[in-house]
């Protein structure tokens, strides 16, 4: 029996108990279809999924990464980066189906936190809210250093003003998985409240996501 006949079993349980039973190696394994002369399907889709530390990085990486991955050509790093496209987009057409309420920190920082949680470089991202509390818009704003001077007031309510937002959430990550806020994240978040207040749109919370937790500057009394 060769190695690569394992790859059926992945698929036949998929035929007879759902595509949820997968698990994350056997959703990857089923990708794949192959393994290589010297490593079944099912060890290299594992290596894979340890390689990328399970969906999150996954959505960061690109072909060239997946390429670098020992048994993983072209043809299936391409598989692989069209099946995590597709379902951004399916999870993206659910979102603008039905709308979107966010009342509460908690219910923001699930939404934000498994994209957040374990990237390696800062990222500031926005949620944008209509008067009833609906998500209008979501995007990244600033990508860079540690630095929260580079994230300025202009830019997050240009973009609000933009999708006729009412109101705006904003969050960024501490790569180091301590959400504790610094001075500069203090006095980020008063420069956006005083020019959320000259532009009519109010900064509901600023809220830091470390690795498994989140700080919210609202609840904190930063303002």
């Amino acid at each position: 029996m060769s190695l690569n006949s394992h790859s059926e079993q992945p698929r036949e349980k998929l035929v007879f108990a759902g595509v949820a039973c997968l698990s994350l190696d056997e959703l990857v394994a089923v990708l794949l279809e192959t393994g290589s002369k010297t490593e079944s399907v099912e060890l290299l889709a594992k290596r894979f999924v340890m390689r990328f530390r399970g969906t999150t990085e996954m959505q960061q990486a690109n072909v060239s990464e997946f390429q670098k991955i020992k048994g993983i050509g072209p043809a299936k790093a391409c598989k692989l980066a069209a099946a995590i496209e597709l379902g951004k987009r399916v999870h993206k057409a659910q979102q603008e189906k039905e709308p979107l309420t966010i009342r509460t920190p908690e219910q923001a920082a699930a939404l934000v936190m498994p994209e957040l949680r374990f990237l390696h470089q800062e990222h500031f991202h926005c949620l944008f809210l209509n008067t009833k509390n609906h998500l209008l818009h979501r995007e990244t704003l600033f990508i860079g250093s540690l630095n929260m001077s580079i994230v300025h007031p202009r830019e997050v309510f240009r973009t609000a003003l933009k999708v006729s937002a009412a109101s705006v959430l904003c969050f960024h990550n501490h790569p180091s998985g301590d959400p504790t806020p610094s001075k500069a994240d203090i006095a980020a978040t008063t420069r956006l409240q005083e020019s959320g207040k000259i532009v009519g749109i109010e900064l509901l919370d600023h809220i830091i996501v470390g690795q498994d937790r989140y700080l919210s500057l609202k609840e904190q009394g930063y303002f």
